[in-house]
């Protein structure tokens, strides 16, 4: 009978977010873990539930640290054996600090990674109860799909909308890429708290296309991803909540937004896939 399967000698770095390095406190965020001698790639994982780091600063900016994920796994493929601490230093925050390597065994670097993500980042099964909702439910549910397909460090995050339509504005839509001649953008609108988030992005539309086309010279898809209205009890049953349900979907279809919902985000993902090539 063969033996167990030799585990790879790896070090491993916790990434913190430290909002107040006076106070000192912080929540680990992330993993980054390297097999000693080797030359590929370190893994990199953050965690995917920012309730934590909101419990300890509401103000964060979780879109920021989750593009420095994606960073940080694009500068490990690309940098060479040896730079570890230079990338860090060059792509961290000064609210993220890491902890001093330790070694770990590991069957494999991406099982490594969940382990040390369990034991260390991810929060105890009893804070876990509470689902996300919201838009942070639809903006999880993008993430996932569109990392799934592969693509998910490919897109660009947090776009400002200022960049193409004034000074001030404060709108940031989650998502976006572009094929060819046209700007695919997508945004988390919930409907469950009411239809404001719906009315913002439709009357921010119009400005937006107009100076993509002006500063891109492109056409802009601009897409809405809400929750399917039986998820939010807009049903005949409750007449009151499907009108302002349609009246959501309506008001920003009028202004040219595709409304989507999480239902179909596993197509636009793999529709990603294919014109991003991967």
């Amino acid at each position: 009978m063969s033996g167990a399967t030799p585990r790879r000698a790896c070090e491993f770095q916790l990434l913190r977010y430290v909002p107040d390095a006076v106070r000192n406190e912080y929540v680990h965020i992330g993993v980054i873990l390297r097999e000693q001698g080797s030359r590929e790639p370190a893994q990199v994982r953050f965690t995917r539930d920012w309730r934590r780091v909101r419990c300890l600063d509401p103000q964060a900016d979780t879109a920021l640290l989750e593009g420095m994920e994606s960073e940080l796994r694009r500068r490990f493929q690309e940098e060479p054996e040896g730079r570890l601490m230079r990338l860090l230093d060059e792509s961290l925050s000064l609210s993220v600090q890491m902890t001093e390597p330790k070694a770990y065994l590991a069957e494999s670097l991406p099982a490594g990674v969940e382990e040390l993500m369990k034991l260390y980042v991810e929060p105890p099964p009893r804070e876990r109860v509470q689902r996300l909702s919201g838009r942070a439910a639809i903006q999880a549910r993008m993430r996932s799909e569109f990392e799934q397909a592969g693509v998910w460090d490919l897109l660009r995050k947090r776009i400002a909308a200022s960049e193409y339509t004034r000074p001030g504005d404060p709108l940031r839509i989650d998502l976006g890429y572009r094929p060819n001649g046209v700007i695919r953008m997508f945004h988390a609108v919930s409907l469950e708290p009411g239809v404001e988030m719906a009315k913002v992005l439709a009357f921010s539309a119009p400005g937006l296309r107009s100076g993509v086309e002006r500063v891109e010279k492109a056409g802009l898809e601009l897409t809405a991803v809400v929750e399917p209205a039986a998820r939010l009890g807009a049903t005949g049953e409750d007449p009151e909540r499907l009108a302002m349900y349609r009246f959501g979907v309506e008001t920003m279809e009028e202004h040219r937004i595709r409304v989507l919902t999480t239902s179909d985000l596993e197509r636009v993902a793999e529709t990603a896939r294919r014109e991003l090539r991967v």
